[in-house]
């Protein structure tokens, strides 16, 4: 394994110089609760561009065959690509400056069952969200529309309550926007948003469908849970801040995974390339430990992660579930970001779950 170690006085002058924060030491160096290390299964590899600009993933297995099994992954600069879980590039779409995916099944299009999948776009001057339909019977992806939003959309994602879908938009002035999105005869249509307002940048979010519950991760603060009901009270509760012990700033990507009949709520801690992971009681959210992303023999690990994603139970070559991270530095490919895909059984032994 590749370790890095920075003299203090050469950290402190490189940050002094840098105009970005110092992420300090990455991964399992990483001071504060000791992240376990995990390595890498999968990563995806992108032979058309050298230089990348990934961001946030989300997996998809067929329930009926879970070897067919897609990864969509966003390009900050470029578009959307849909990955093979082997890593390859299956598609490319081309829609621009897209940074958060996700997408929620069982969505009706002329009768016909689709995925519908979507995706923050922070173009200037065309802010919005991308929509897209997943055939899961071709496993082809097709551009479905363009909402225009009058705010910089951010963090993303998507929930499901009593068959209607919503579409979440996180932004960097702290609000939600959270609106229902339906099949029309001429395209998608939208509702009017439900504002949600925390105080300060907000990116990662994520929805447990089942709890009816909405997460927020605020980047520099912490995370936090709203009720999904639109009709619902908008109060935030705290679930856990930045202490630099288990989470650093920037809080970044959320998911949930389940497994054996738990619910998992894993963190993507950016300033520290660490994920903390909280078991989900009810109303309480109990923390387990956290790992990072280490080099293996092949597959390199994980620094100044960003997005992630988990789906539960069988994909792909994973039998009991896997997790997907965003890498800003492919070290096989100096200047591309990828992905890498874990395999979820390595890290419940990493924290003993």
């Amino acid at each position: 394994m590749r370790t890095l170690i920075l003299i203090p006085a050469v950290t402190a002058l490189l940050a002094a110089c840098a105009p970005v924060e110092d992420r300090g030491p990455q991964g399992i160096l990483a001071p504060g609760d000791p992240a376990r290390a995990v390595m890498a299964a999968v990563e995806t590899v992108v032979t058309t561009d050298p230089a990348v600009d990934a961001d946030d993933p989300a997996l998809w297995a067929d329930p009926r065959d879970p070897s067919r099994a897609v990864m969509f992954g966003t390009d900050k600069s470029d578009g959307l690509y849909v990955h093979n879980l082997d890593g390859t590039v299956r598609q490319f779409l081309p829609s621009g400056p897209v940074n958060n995916v996700d997408y929620r099944t069982g969505f009706i299009v002329a009768g016909r069952e689709q995925v519908l999948v979507a995706a923050s776009n922070d173009a200037p001057g065309g802010n919005g969200v991308n929509l897209y339909l997943f055939d899961p019977a071709t496993l082809a992806t097709t551009d479905y529309g363009f909402l225009s939003t009058p705010y910089e959309p951010y963090g993303f994602c998507m929930g499901r309550r009593d068959g209607t879908f919503f579409l979440v938009v996180t932004t960097k002035a702290g609000t939600v926007h959270q609106m229902t999105v339906a099949a029309g005869p001429a395209g998608p249509v939208i509702g009017e948003p439900r504002v949600l307002t925390l105080s300060s940048q907000l990116e990662g979010c994520v929805v447990n469908d089942a709890a009816d519950t909405l997460y927020v991760g605020e980047e520099d603060v912490g995370f936090w849970r709203f009720d999904f009901d639109p009709a619902a009270p908008t109060t935030a509760t705290e679930i856990a801040r930045v202490d630099r012990i288990r989470i650093k700033d920037d809080v970044e990507g959320l998911t949930i995974i389940r497994d054996r009949g738990m619910e998992y709520l894993v963190v993507s801690s950016q300033g520290d390339s660490t994920y903390p992971v909280f078991r989900i009681e009810g109303d309480q959210h109990v923390y387990v430990g956290r790992f990072a992303i280490v080099d293996g023999p092949v597959i390199d690990g994980v620094t100044q992660t960003d997005g992630l994603d988990a789906f539960s139970g069988p994909i792909g070559p994973f039998p009991e579930g896997a997790l997907a991270f965003h890498d800003h530095e492919d070290a096989a490919n100096p200047g591309q970001q990828n992905f890498k895909m874990v395999d979820w059984r390595d890290v419940r032994t990493a924290l003993g779950l």
